[in-house]
């Protein structure tokens, strides 16, 4: 159950960046009352964007236009942080993304550095090919990272490949998972983008990782362009994605998985509407990271007025633009 102890709000002073936002959706007084279908731990995670490289070239990737300006977080800003850490307790676990973490050679290190500092849990964000070399991945675990949320892209080699755009993507990070789930106290989670070339795979997805005994949590996040249009086509309709989406959401419950779905209508899932979770950990990154994720304008759904939902994040921009707003396809929730 969330606790006041975990107010992010209050972290913001500790954190001092000016790229720092809180990500809940929910008030954090509100999460003990909702279910347990998701790990809903965001409230006690701090998330740092450490690295703005990387050598995957995903079709979706929403930082592509802005990476090679955008400034990872301060040294002085992580060594703050542990300091905090280390004094209170604040956190349960730290966050290490960016567009790749795993090329920054010193990742060992700010493992151990956030380690030693009290954090219960290091979680890094990755494509997961890196962990494909098992000594890698054992030297991450040596050094205390014990939750991986790996990018799965698609379903098989073949569609992986072709929306990472590198050839042997898919082998290199199934055979770090494999790895990965030899360990006892390892947590896998996963995230895959919905877009107009993937939504098909959203079942065969769930499929393709039925094996890993360490995954505990899936998550679909349906894809937002950080713009007001969608130059790629990639945003698919809801009602193409919402079969498959149910389907995938259904297969995962049934393996005994926690599923979190991003940026969908609440109202769209029905009785799978749980499963919408929009909260992320306080996450600092370089301001102008926000004025390119502003522009995608949410919270748009005509009915957002009269909705009960606390999760949902309406309509974009280019959604509507591309699709209208579906005035009478969606239904307001009742408010509590």
């Amino acid at each position: 159950m969330a606790s006041s102890d975990h107010d992010p709000i209050r972290a913001l002073d500790v954190v001092q960046a000016p790229g720092a936002r809180v990500g809940l959706t929910t008030p954090v007084d509100r999460l003990g009352r909702l279910r347990g279908l998701s790990l809903r731990d965001h409230e006690k995670y701090v998330s740092l964007t450490m690295e703005f490289r990387c050598n995957l070239k995903c079709v979706h990737c929403m930082i592509e236009g802005t990476m090679d300006r955008l400034a990872p977080t301060s040294d002085e800003t992580l060594d703050r942080i542990c300091r905090d850490q280390a004094e209170t307790g604040r956190w349960e676990g730290l966050v290490l993304t960016g567009s790749e973490i795993t090329l920054r050679r010193d990742l060992p290190d700010i493992a151990r550095k956030a380690r030693s500092a009290g954090f219960a849990h290091v979680r890094i964000q990755t494509h997961g090919m890196h962990l494909g070399r098992t000594d890698y991945a054992d030297r991450l675990v040596d050094a205390g990272v014990d939750e991986y949320f790996v990018s799965v892209a698609g379903s098989d080699a073949e569609s992986h490949d072709r929306i990472t755009q590198v050839a042997g993507a898919w082998d290199k990070m199934m055979q770090g998972m494999a790895h990965l789930d030899s360990y006892d106290h390892v947590r896998l989670i996963t995230n895959s983008v919905i877009t107009t070339q993937s939504y098909a795979l959203l079942p065969g997805m769930v499929d393709a990782l039925a094996h890993l005994k360490r995954l505990v949590q899936m998550e679909f996040w349906n894809f937002f362009p950080m713009a007001e249009d969608d130059p790629k086509d990639l945003a698919a309709k809801h009602t193409d994605i919402l079969p498959y989406l149910r389907e995938a959401i259904g297969k995962c419950r049934a393996q005994g998985r926690y599923v979190e779905v991003k940026n969908f209508p609440e109202c769209l899932l029905g009785d799978y509407g749980d499963a919408v979770v929009n909260a992320q950990p306080l996450l600092v990154i370089d301001p102008e990271f926000w004025t390119e994720f502003d522009r995608n304008g949410f919270y748009q759904c005509p009915h957002q007025a009269s909705c009960g939902s606390t999760e949902c994040l309406g309509l974009t921009t280019a959604y509507i633009g591309k699709f209208g707003d579906e005035r009478d396809l969606l239904a307001p929730l009742p408010k509590t």
